[in-house]
């Protein structure tokens, strides 16, 4: 007999995916199917490709904006938006990693206008309706159909010389939206079929990119990874893993993406018991113990694995736990069990 289907609700977005090898030259076309005429164009100051963008848009880039911080501080979102406001802009181009998509995003909120997102790591975030901003050593989240991009442009080239301390974390963020996926109420067969093919993806090519960081293929296999990553977290939403990471980032200002290649494995490992059908998805790329398997393939490429080498402080932790303590969670996420769990990736020897 076949298990059973369960009954579910599912929206398809309106976001339009364009992914390939030097397909970046094509936003100016993006933008004018918009029908929009003046690009705010955001772009990390390390990004491959600004030329690339401000050549493809002409006389339609109205402003360029260099000024971009993790976790989109709220004295800059609110720059960003003046500067917007001033320039006229009727579209914004966000050319980086979560930081550059999180601004736009902070900027559309606001203004209302639509995003053309040019993700250059795997961090998924382009395709939510998920925005967040940090303010008083507190970062606040929300979600906005606003702010979800209409466009997002994925060049594999672009990726290329993404250094391995930031491919590795960047991976575990996106594999942390599939468990997240795997396991949410607002989860579904269709989302968990997404997540689960995402994992395979993700964990058999994270290894080559570590190994040979030019191989295109594997790096289109991180970013296709990464946009199923980002669509189940569009549809299924976040839980506990990002509800910590979040705390940490708020709190201690620790890198969004470090956070969850520590922590990951400690979540799945605490859910894996509750969550059966995870683990048997999941068998094949990582095992009866996917907790430890992410865990030793945090280790085999390098990364680090406690949160004390991140920067974390032991006292720290009780104040991110009762942040996220009652968090909805397959395993009840009491203020004990998580600031154990804390403990734990604080010290980071949980499988040596």
């Amino acid at each position: 007999m076949t298990a059973p289907v369960r009954p579910f609700d599912h929206e398809f977005a309106p976001t339009r995916i364009v992914f390939g090898p030097g397909r970046l030259a094509e936003v100016g076309d993006e933008v004018a199917r918009l029908g929009a005429s003046r690009a705010m164009v955001i772009v990390s100051g390390h990004a491959p490709g600004g030329d690339t963008v401000t050549a493809a848009l002409g006389a339609r880039a109205a402003l360029t904006w260099h000024e971009i911080a993790q976790h989109v501080p709220v004295d800059i979102a609110s720059r960003a938006t003046a500067a917007a406001r001033d320039a006229g802009a009727d579209v914004i181009v966000s050319l980086g990693g979560g930081s550059a998509t999180g601004l736009a995003k902070a900027v559309a909120l606001e203004l209302g206008i639509p995003i053309v997102a040019v993700p250059t790591t795997y961090a998924g975030s382009e395709l939510t309706p998920v925005y967040g901003m940090t303010g008083g050593q507190r970062k606040r989240t929300g979600s906005d159909e606003r702010v979800r991009p209409r466009v997002v442009l994925y060049d594999p080239e672009l990726t290329v010389g993404l250094p391995a301390a930031v491919t590795g974390p960047s991976t575990f963020n996106a594999m942390a939206h599939c468990f997240a996926a795997l396991w949410a109420p607002a989860g579904n067969p269709l989302i968990a079929a997404l997540a689960a093919d995402a994992v395979r993806i993700l964990t058999t090519s994270l290894p080559v990119v570590t190994t040979n960081p030019a191989d295109l293929d594997a790096r289109a296999g991180l970013q296709y990874g990464a946009f199923l990553a980002g669509t189940a977290l569009g549809s299924a939403g976040t839980g506990l893993q990002h509800r910590i990471s979040h705390a940490l980032g708020g709190r201690l200002g620790l890198v969004h993406a470090d956070t969850h290649s520590v922590v990951l494995p400690y979540v799945v490992a605490l859910n894996a018991a509750a969550v059966p059908d995870m683990v048997s998805r999941l068998r094949p790329y990582l095992g009866d113990d996917p907790g430890r398997a992410l865990w030793e393939l945090a280790a085999r490429i390098g990364l680090p694995h406690d949160l004390a080498t991140l920067g974390a402080t032991g006292e720290a932790l009780d104040g991110v736990a009762h942040d996220v303590a009652d968090t909805t969670n397959p395993v009840p996420a009491s203020f004990d069990t998580i600031r154990a769990l804390l403990d734990r990736a604080y010290r980071g020897r949980e499988w040596q």
